[in-house]
Parts: C-alpha cells; sequence; structure tokens
C-alpha cells in the first residue's frame, strides 16, 4: 500500500498577489483545502511553488547537513548543549518518539536564525520600544498585541532570570565555526527565505479564520512578523542498515511500519515551514530515493495513511498545534513521520523551520469558538498511538512558554 499524493500547491506569485491590501486574489478556498478542520482529505500542508532563490539555497545547505552528521564525534561535541535540553547546536539519541525508545536515526542542528541571542535582542527591543512608547501611547498598545512580555515582566532582571531557567527558549546560538564554517550562512539564508514566505501564509490564513470566525481578531501574521522565537533545524536522516526493498511483497500491519526515520508526532508551534528533502549517497553525491515508499507521511482528518508528496521547487509549510489553538481548531495540525529509505545507503537531508510566538503569548482560543471545536475527540481517535493528545499538554490560560514546556517534557 503506497497512497501517494500531491499536497496543495500554490504558487508564489499568486501567494504575493493575495497578501496586497486590496485582497483581490483570495486564496481562502486552498488554505481551506490544505489546513482546514472541516475539509476530510485536508493533510495540513501546502506547498508554496517557485520561490525566487529557493533551488540554488537548497542545494547549499542541505548537503552540509550530510558533512556534519557524519563529523568526528568530539568535534560534534563541541556543538552540543545539554543544558538547553539539545534544542540548541547538535543532537542525535536525545528525542524519544516511540515510546521511551531514544530516537538515534537521525542527527539535528537547531539555531535560531533571526537572532543570535534571543535574551539580548528582546532587551534591546524593550529598550528601544520603552522610548518610542513613552512619547506615544498608541506604539505602547500595538506593542502589547503581541509582546505579551511587556505585561508580565516589569524589569530586566525578571526576563534574564527568566532565560536562565528556561535554556530552551532562550540559549544563543552555536556554530561549528572551526570544524565546518561554511554552516552559519547557508542555514541563515534559508531560514530567513522560510520565515518571509511563511509569514505569508499566515497573513493567508488569518484572512480564511476571518471569514469563518466573526469573534477572531487576526493575529497569526502579526505573531510570526513580530516575534524572533523561531527555532530551525537541519536534518541529517542516517542510511537505514535495511538493504531490503520488496515493494510487492511487504506488508503494512500498524503506524510505525512507517516511521522509522521519524516518529509519528504533531508540531506544536504555530507555523512548520520545509524543505523537500535531497537524498545522498555515502559519497555525498545527490541521488534519486531508491525506495518508493520512503518519505513524508500524514493521516488526513479521517484516518487515512499519505504518502505527501512535495515538488523540488517548493516550501512546503504544516500547521502546527499553537495555530490550531490560535484559529479555535478551525485551522488543525496533522500527524505525521518519516519513513525510512531501504536499499542503497542513501541518506536524506532536509530542513524544518518552527515559527512560533515568544514565551508569554497568550493560547487563549478566539471569541465564539470552543475547548470542543479546539480539540475534536473524532479527530483524536486517528491519533497513532504514541502522539500525545492536544489536551493532555495544553490547558486553557496557559501560556506558550508553559504548553512548550508540556510538549517537550511530554517526548524528551
Amino acid at each position: 500500500m503506497n497512497n501517494m499524493a500531491d499536497v496543495v500547491c500554490i504558487p508564489y506569485e499568486d501567494l504575493v498577489s493575495a497578501c496586497l491590501p486590496d485582497g483581490s486574489n483570495n486564496i481562502n478556498n486552498l488554505i481551506e483545502k490544505a489546513f482546514g478542520s472541516i475539509s476530510s482529505t485536508s493533510l495540513g500542508i501546502v506547498a508554496i511553488t517557485n520561490v525566487p532563490k529557493l533551488p540554488s539555497l537548497r542545494l547549499k545547505l542541505l548537503p552540509i547537513a550530510q558533512k556534519l552528521g557524519t563529523l568526528p564525534a568530539d568535534q560534534l561535541e563541541e556543538v552540543t548543549v545539554p543544558e538547553a535540553e539539545y534544542q540548541v547546536g547538535w543532537s542525535h539519541g536525545r528525542e524519544k518518539l516511540e515510546g521511551d525508545k531514544p530516537d538515534f536515526s537521525k542527527g539535528s542542528f537547531y539555531a535560531n536564525p533571526l537572532t543570535e541571542n534571543l535574551t539580548e535582542c528582546m532587551l534591546e527591543r524593550r529598550y528601544q520600544q520603552s522610548k518610542k512608547c513613552n512619547k506615544n501611547n498608541d506604539i505602547m498598545e500595538e506593542l502589547l498585541e503581541w509582546d505579551e512580555s511587556f505585561q508580565s515582566i516589569k524589569t530586566d532582571e525578571e526576563l534574564r532570570a527568566l532565560a536562565q531557567s528556561n535554556p530552551a527558549f532562550f540559549a544563543p546560538n552555536v556554530w561549528p565555526s572551526r570544524s565546518m564554517p561554511e554552516l552559519e550562512s547557508a542555514f541563515i539564508d534559508v531560514g530567513k527565505l522560510v520565515h518571509e514566505v511563511g509569514t505569508m501564509v499566515a497573513k493567508c490564513c488569518d484572512s480564511y479564520v476571518s471569514t469563518n470566525c466573526p469573534g477572531y481578531e487576526p493575529k497569526l501574521e502579526k505573531i510570526l512578523r513580530h516575534s524572533k522565537c523561531c527555532k530551525a533545524r537541519l536534518l541529517h536522516y542516517f542510511a537505514t542498515e535495511n538493504e531490503s526493498n520488496n515493494d510487492s511483497a511487504e506488508i503494512e500491519t500498524d503506524d510505525t511500519e512507517f516511521s522509522n526515520w521519524c516518529g509519528w508526532h504533531n508540531d506544536h508551534g504555530s507555523l512548520t515551514g520545509l524543505l523537500p528533502a535531497l537524498y545522498l549517497n555515502s559519497d555525498g553525491e545527490i541521488v534519486d530515493c531508491p525506495d518508493s515508499k520512503a518519505g513524508l507521511y500524514i493521516k488526513n482528518r479521517s484516518g487515512k495513511l499519505v504518502h505527501a508528496k512535495i515538488p523540488e521547487n517548493a516550501i512546503a509549510f504544516q500547521v502546527g498545534e499553537t495555530m490550531q489553538i490560535h484559529t479555535g481548531g478551525l485551522l488543525q495540525a496533522t500527524p505525521h513521520a518519516v519513513r525510512g529509505c531501504k536499499g542503497g545507503k542513501v541518506s536524506r537531508e532536509t530542513f524544518a523551520i518552527f515559527m512560533e510566538p515568544e514565551y508569554h503569548s497568550s493560547m487563549n482560543l478566539p471569541v465564539g469558538r470552543t475547548l470542543e471545536d479546539t480539540q475534536c475527540v473524532e479527530a483524536e481517535k486517528w491519533l497513532p498511538s504514541n502522539v500525545r493528545t492536544l489536551r493532555s499538554r495544553w490547558k486553557l490560560g496557559m501560556n506558550f512558554g508553559e504548553f512548550s514546556d508540556a510538549t517537550f517534557a511530554a517526548f524528551h
């Protein structure tokens, strides 16, 4: 069984047009088809095609993932940050996505492409904005709409203390400058491009939700545009040891058959940007994937398992649970996993960027939407057995930092 499906595609030019002030090119129907909770075939993913500069930047960054993943252990140790819960720098075998079994199938490098030091960035912003706000109360009102730390943290010392107690959120970037100096610029260039396009996708999501929820105040684009809490992840999936690739004889009996490169999970942030994977042989040469069943799998709203096909010239975007909450369930995250490549000793390289609010951002529902709308019991029954339900990690009144802490505790 291999239910291959093309994801919903939107040309970059149409996305740009849809974001113009006149709103003449409305793409709400495509947003609903890709992300909407009312569509039984929705995969929670959309592909933005023909993005300028993407092909060259992708080919510059992704091969570095394999080089990074095969560095000597002592060099990787230099960029491993256990005190940040392995959410900065190199991480391998620290996640637990299939029960309590550590995930050794991939290695990851984490960094924030928008700022080198989130704490210092927030402190500087508070200083600059306070000077402006003393002269203009309207600026303070606008700032409070998206930076809720101003309401709960009164002093710089409080912010520094929070950062020290939450290093997974606030720890500064580390880079393998000695062993792989080319990584930093390539990583940041791709991260900023994906973030820019993702912000436009969020604007179109605001348009769709506003049409379907009269009590909704657009916030998705504002959050992503202003938040500096952004985590990008360069991934190297190690070649699998299983050499068998007998498509005709193989029969899948459960969800775990599809998750040997990355276990089943929902993304917990607002919006995840994802580059199409690149497959490399042991010599670092780009090759076609030798296994037609390898790649990204998603469960749609009706529980059907789908092998998602992302165009090579596109950036894919997946809804996260935070956007699900902020839209009262009108847009919903879908469980997804990555199946390994059998045969050919081929590795998989890709890049994901998790766009999300800052720590103090509220997780309130839109007016008119209920807890039941947001975390539908019907949708929960299709979750793979190891995916924790949203209701088990999120409660009304939480801020984003508290929700993230609960999620990290569930999976690490």
